[in-house]
């Protein structure tokens, strides 16, 4: 028998669960002090150490990379990148190799007719605050396949069977292009009619009130906006399908800015990386710009193990990430930049307007930096229309952060973009975000603030 290709009621649900700014289980202002009476349930601490004391980790004989006695888990290794016609022709870095293929998944489930979702108080090493609001499960499969001895994942079960429940949206997804090589998760969202007493470090949250969370720094983590920029909700400004470029000439666009660039991607050893040393306890470069790789000692009372170490990438300084929008036609745009990444599986892929470490920038010549960053680091407040400072990857990164913005672009800007940008709909980037290798893990987050309601008039 045939069925429905699509669900035509999953985006009305999702939109009424975006503007329910309350939630059947627990009110949004209760979510700080539920997150705040989890951090003082379980032990929390992260020290730095030298190398030389991971337990587990070393560097190689040979190469110098830094791997897991097991084998698994990731390794730091290093590329050489030559990109034909870029700004920087060519150059080499420390970059993390992890090629299995990790789960980021959330579950849903109508309560009182209105879809919530269980997202957990996780810790995670990297985070500035350590505790935030993730995905119900979040776990690499050396995680849930108990590479490392610990306890089971909780809800698994729901992502790996599927006949547990009704799939809403899945999808591979690549993660930050700069610091990982050919990285991917599946982001998927599973709904469920099954009584799920949630256990005290999860409850069950609107998408609105992940919306209104969203609003405030460092709450919700990268995975769970990795997840939440797949929901096929209706943005305010496609009601009609109208955008200055048709879907078909926009992926011709992707098509072609993706032939034009030639990218060769080499991987070499860590200890031969030119313009990079190891040090006691970091592997970084002489001028300090970038990142730099350190390790550290975790204690995590409420993770499957509750004691490890780790290498961790720590970045230079806080990054700007940044949509221009204006409106044309009457039907809200976003200025996308098909940006060329390392570490990106298919050359490149649609990334913020601005997207970089100021830091890393400031010894050129303003004509040499960034297009639009001026632009929007000078921004009035008045043309900020959504600003929040979220953090990376904290299983990996530490005290990697962005201030993420949407900035109302300059009226007296030229409509026509330079090469590389294009003026898209909300919509459309949503619709490309259902799909693998389409848009940036920095992108999505802005998606997901668009998609829960956290950004008003989209």
């Amino acid at each position: 028998m045939t069925r429905p290709r699509v669900d035509a009621g999953l985006p009305r649900r999702l939109a009424r669960s975006a503007a329910a700014s309350e939630g059947a289980r627990l009110r949004t202002d209760g979510v700080a002090e539920w997150l705040a009476e989890r951090l003082r349930a379980h032990r929390f601490r992260v020290d730095r150490i030298p190398f030389a004391d991971l337990d587990g980790w070393m560097f190689a004989p040979g190469t110098g990379d830094l791997v897991h006695h097991s084998g698994r888990f990731f390794s730091v290794e290093g590329v050489g990148v030559t990109v034909a016609g870029g700004p920087v022709p060519s150059w080499q870095q420390p970059i993390i190799h992890q090629p299995e293929v990790g789960i980021l998944g959330i579950l849903a489930k109508e309560i009182d007719g209105v879809l919530h979702f269980l997202m957990q108080a996780k810790m995670e090493p990297g985070n500035r605050n350590l505790l935030q609001l993730s995905p119900t499960v979040q776990a690499t499969r050396s995680n849930y396949t108990k590479v490392h001895k610990g306890s089971d994942v909780r809800y698994l079960e729901y992502f790996v069977d599927p006949r547990r429940g009704r799939v809403l949206a899945d999808v591979l997804q690549s993660e930050h292009g700069s610091w990982f090589l050919r990285k991917a998760n599946r982001n998927v969202l599973v709904e469920t009619d099954d009584d799920v007493p949630p256990h005290e470090d999860f409850r069950w949250l609107t998408l609105g009130q992940i919306g209104r969370l969203l609003r405030l720094d460092n709450l919700v983590n990268m995975d769970s906006r990795t997840v939440l920029a797949g929901l096929p909700t209706p943005s305010a400004g496609d009601t009609l399908a109208r955008a200055l470029h048709t879907d078909l000439e926009l992926l011709s666009w992707i098509t072609a800015q993706r032939a034009r660039h030639e990218v060769r991607v080499e991987r070499l050893p860590l200890a031969g990386v030119r313009g990079w040393h190891r040090t006691s306890s970091t592997v970084e470069r002489a001028d300090g710009r970038y990142f730099r790789v350190v390790a550290v000692a975790v204690e995590a009372g409420s993770r499957e193990v509750t004691g490890w170490t780790q290498p961790l990438v720590e970045p230079a300084g806080r990054g700007v990430t940044a949509f221009l929008t204006r409106r044309i036609g009457g039907v809200p745009h976003l200025l996308v930049h098909a940006r060329v990444e390392a570490g990106l599986l298919d050359v490149l892929e649609l990334a913020p307007t601005v997207q970089y470490t100021p830091e890393n920038y400031a010894h050129l010549d303003p004509a040499d930096r960034p297009p639009f960053l001026a632009e929007v680091l000078a921004a009035e407040p008045r043309r900020i229309r959504y600003e929040a400072v979220h953090s990376e990857e904290g299983g990996r990164f530490l005290d990697a952060e962005s201030r993420y913005l949407i900035v109302e672009a300059d009226p007296d800007a030229p409509a026509e973009p330079p090469e590389g940008y294009l003026w898209i709909t909300p919509g459309q980037l949503g619709a490309l975000a259902r799909h693998a290798r389409y848009v940036n893990v920095q992108a999505r987050t802005l998606l997901a603030c668009i998609n829960s309601g956290a950004i008003e008039g989209f």
